[in-house]
């Protein structure tokens, strides 16, 4: 059993497909074509069936809002990764600064 530390856990896989389905408001079937695809790949609980994490369920709605948008899988999946890469150079610049900024007092 899992402690009360995996709450707080983003990887946790916590949710069923039904649970997730439900909180995002999207129907199962979407949840598992994204399985399908490999594109959210949630873990697999001792009976096989899928668990979802949160981190797993921003995804799907990042991949929601690309796909309203008129995007293919294969493009929002591309988009959401440029966005993370994105995301972590600009996190990577800011420490460097940091550090410079820290050098030259």
């Amino acid at each position: 059993m899992a402690g009360l530390d995996s709450l707080d856990d983003q990887d946790y896989p916590a949710y069923t497909t039904g649970q997730a389905a439900e909180l995002l408001g999207v129907q199962q079937a979407f949840l598992r074509s994204l399985d399908a695809a490999a594109v959210v790949r949630p873990e697999r609980s001792g009976g096989g069936h899928r668990r979802y994490s949160r981190r797993q369920l921003t995804l799907v709605v990042r991949l929601r809002e690309q796909l309203d948008e008129g995007h293919s899988l294969a493009s929002a999946a591309r988009i959401i990764g440029l966005q993370d890469e994105l995301a972590d150079a600009r996190d990577v610049i800011t420490g460097l600064r940091a550090q410079l900024d820290e050098r030259d007092r």
